[in-house]
Formats: structure tokens, C-alpha cells, sequence
């Protein structure tokens, strides 16, 4: 049965349900839904991921979710792997969605007239070619990364030309990326896509996304000046429309375990924030590192730690640091970043954090993991100035020490405060009304609206 309101517009929207792609999409979608309230949005993940973006409260009249299946087997019991949940994702689209959306027109009583999908869901595009209608991806991660899957050919190339170099050798493969290392490309760009799920799709996207009516992104222009000139020749339709935390009001600000309150007990800039985001587990050996750089720092420190801390750190470390540290399953990220008693960030530097840590003028130790983390990282500590690379790679007690030493007790850290302020005061140019993001949104609300 169709819904009582006759709607103009009707965008499906397509969300790829893993890490933290959901969040930023919805985002958007608010905004959206907020310049075009003649449009209905009919947003599609599985089940679990629509659970933890939407809410009985949130009251949204044009934005309506809808479950999509998961492809995962009957009973079946996580056991930590990612990239196998992942898999039976993809194994099971696009029928899933294909279906979800069938409802969704039943439901509104109107056929879909755009599709905005998350840039990964390459299929999209094929979507919106049998149903005559536009397609605009929303790519969530930096703009460098995406140059580099664009350039997937070129960096191939680059690749076999010094596949005997050392690791730390800096690799020139675009003009202003000249920093990069070797140990810096995402090895998912080299990875045989018969091998890996997550390189197939990357590689399905870049040849994707040139059929978009236009590319969005949760960034601005003014960060990285040479990656949008990149785009001109690369993807001409590249609307930075970002950074989402300073356009869109953070769902997410409830403090369950009292980490503001603690904050304001605390000397200005003096407090360690940790957060590996929502999918990382740190390496037994990385973690029990970590926990013997806190014990013998004496900064206090907030770690948001991703499990049960009273089950899964040692009782005598949250014994012994129990004055001084809190170590909590969740915190409201921005709201503590942007908190005067915050020094710095320990952060395996997912884009959202990144962006997160230029909010709040938070210099950063960087320790990536995967994916676009290391060009984030990279970016951050030989681009922009505003943090450290843990020596090594990797969490070592000498080396995350070393990097709290000077950021916290030396000129470096203030220096690279004042990079920050820099980089944050361009961030709030270009969400104002007359700012770049701002006119780049406006230019997405006509082509999602035609």
C-alpha cells in the first residue's frame, strides 16, 4: 500500500553496512532530506547496521529504512573475521537490494528517481542504468586514497618498477604525492582481486565511478589542494562537501560513561584520548605494550576501548591506574576531542577520526592498520605536520612514550596545535554559506533533485 503523501522525488539510497560507512551516509542523507523535503529517502542496509544508525526517537518523515539481507548463513556465529562477513555481503547483492527497493516503491507509491549509494557499492551504477536514473556515490574516506584507486593501473606499474626497494622508500607516483612510501600504498591495491574481495571491489569502483553524475565527499577543498586539482582530469564531477562534523549535528552525543564530566576534572591539554574505532582489536603484544606505556606515563588518559575493558585488560593495570586513567566501551568522540582537557589522540586514523582530531585541533599518533589508514597517516605526519607516526609500525612501549614526549612536553606538540588551528580555521571557511563545501552542496541538491 502507498504512503499517504504524495512525493515529488523519490532517492535510494544504498549504504554499505561495515565500519563506519553508515554514519556519514545518513548524514548526508539528514542534510539532504533537510533541503529537499519534496523528496522521499528510502535508505537500505541489513538489519544490524539500520539498527545502530536508526532510532524510535529520530522521527525522520522523509527518510525511511529498509532491511536488506546480509547473505550470512542460518545460525551463523562471528568469530571475528571481517572480510568473510564481507564477503557474504557481496555474494549476495545486488538481488538483496534489488528486492528491499521493490518494497520501498510499493510502499511510497513512486519509482526511484536518483540513487545515492556509498562509492564502494559499485553495482549501483548498473542499477541506475536499468532504471534510466542518476547515480551519486559518496565516497567516506580521503581524497588521496581515491586518487590512488583511480591510479590503480600507475601504481601497478610504479610498483613492479622497485618491488626490490626497502619499505621506507618514498615512491612518486602522482604530482604532490611525493611523500609516499612504499609501506604507505594500501596493499589492498596490489592484492590479486581473485584473492581478495575487498581489492575486487575497489577495482569494480574505479571503473565505476567516471558513469557517476557526480562523486561526493566528506572533505574540503581546501585541505588538500593538490588532490582536488588531481580531480579535475580524474573524476571533473568531484564535489567535496565536507567535513561532515562541522554540516551535520552528530547523532551520537549521549555520554553513558561520564567522559565529559571526568574531562572537566582535568588540567587543559593534559589528557591522552585512545580510540582504534569500532572494528580494530589491537595485537595481544601491541596491547599489553600499550598498557605498559599507560602505567608508567604519568598523563592522565581516556582510552575508548572496543570490548569489555574489566574482562579484557589485566585487573592490577585498571587497578593501578585507576586515578589517573578511564577506560570506557564507548565514548562520544567529537564532543571529547573538542574538549579543552585533551592533549592528544592515539588513533589508527580512519578518515572520520582524522577529520574528528582537525575539529578539535587535537595533534595525533598515528597507528594504521589497513586500508586508506596509512595514506591518512602518511598525510598527517609528512603533509600536514599535525602528528607522529609510532615509530616502528607499531606499539611499542619506548615508541609511544617517545611520541607522547613530544607532542606533550616539547615545542612540536604546540607547533603542531597551531597546524591545526590552520587547517580547522579553513574547515569552518568552507561550511559557511559562502564557503566552497557549501556551494558544492548546492550544486548536489540540483543534480539529486532533477
Amino acid at each position: 500500500m502507498s504512503e499517504a503523501r504524495n512525493y515529488l522525488k523519490h532517492i535510494a539510497v544504498l549504504a554499505f553496512p561495515m565500519a563506519t560507512h553508515g554514519p556519514p551516509l545518513l548524514s548526508l542523507v539528514r542534510r539532504l532530506s533537510a533541503s529537499a523535503s519534496y523528496a522521499k529517502f528510502s535508505f537500505f542496509s541489513t538489519k544490524e547496521s539500520n539498527s545502530k544508525l536508526f532510532s524510535e526517537e529520530d522521527g525522520l518523515e522523509n527518510i525511511k529504512p529498509y532491511n536488506v539481507n546480509d547473505g550470512l548463513p542460518e545460525n551463523y556465529n562471528f568469530a571475528g573475521n571481517h572480510d568473510e562477513v564481507m564477503d557474504y555481503f557481496f555474494k549476495a547483492t545486488p538481488g538483496n537490494f534489488k528486492q528491499a527497493m521493490e518494497v520501498a516503491v510499493e510502499e511510497v507509491g513512486k519509482d526511484f528517481t536518483c540513487i545515492i549509494s556509498d562509492a564502494f557499492l559499485w553495482f549501483a551504477a548498473d542499477l541506475a542504468r536499468e532504471l534510466h536514473i542518476t547515480w551519486v556515490p559518496l565516497w567516506t574516506s580521503s581524497s588521496r586514497s581515491l586518487l590512488l584507486v583511480l591510479e590503480t593501473d600507475l601504481v601497478h606499474q610504479k610498483m613492479r618498477s622497485i618491488i626490490n626497494e626497502p619499505e621506507d622508500r618514498t615512491i612518486d607516483i602522482l604530482p604532490g604525492f611525493s611523500e609516499l612510501r612504499i609501506s604507505d600504498i594500501p596493499k589492498e591495491l596490489f592484492t590479486d582481486v581473485k584473492e581478495s574481495q575487498f581489492s575486487a571491489m575497489l577495482c569494480k569502483m574505479g571503473l565505476a565511478l567516471p558513469q557517476a553524475a557526480v562523486v561526493a565527499s566528506n572533505s574540503f577543498e581546501e585541505l588538500d589542494p593538490d588532490a582536488v586539482n588531481l580531480f579535475k582530469s580524474r573524476l571533473p564531477k568531484f564535489l567535496h562537501i565536507g567535513p561532515f562534523v562541522l554540516t551535520s549535528p552528530d547523532p551520537f552525543t549521549s555520554d553513558p560513561h561520564g567522559c565529559l564530566e571526568w574531562l572537566d576534572k582535568q588540567k587543559h591539554e593534559s589528557v591522552v584520548y585512545i580510540s582504534f574505532g569500532s572494528v580494530i582489536t589491537l595485537p595481544p603484544q601491541e596491547l599489553a605494550e600499550l598498557v605498559e606505556a599507560l602505567k608508567e606515563c604519568k598523563l592522565p588518559f581516556l582510552w575508548s576501548f572496543r570490548g569489555n575493558p574489566k574482562e579484557e585488560l589485566p585487573e592490577e593495570f585498571l587497578e593501578r591506574t585507576k586515578e589517573k586513567g578511564k577506560v570506557v566501551s564507548w565514548t562520544p568522540q567529537l564532543r571529547v576531542l573538542r574538549h579543552k582537557a585533551i592533549g592528544v589522540f592515539v588513533t589508527h586514523c580512519g578518515w572520520n577520526s582524522v577529520l574528528d582530531s582537525i575539529a578539535g585541533c587535537v595533534p595525533v599518533i598515528c597507528r594504521p592498520f589497513f586500508g586508506d589508514q596509512t595514506v591518512n597517516s602518511r598525510t598527517i605526519e609528512a603533509v600536514w605536520g599535525t602528528g607522529l607516526e609510532i615509530e616502528g609500525g607499531r606499539i611499542t612501549k619506548g615508541g609511544l612514550m617517545k611520541a607522547l614526549s613530544l607532542i606533550m612536553s616539547t615545542d612540536e606538540g604546540n607547533k603542531m596545535r597551531k597546524k591545526l588551528q590552520h587547517l580547522q580555521g579553513l574547515a569552518l571557511d568552507a561550511v559557511r554559506s559562502s564557503g566552497s563545501s557549501t556551494k558544492n552542496f548546492e550544486t548536489l541538491v540540483e543534480v539529486v533533485a532533477k
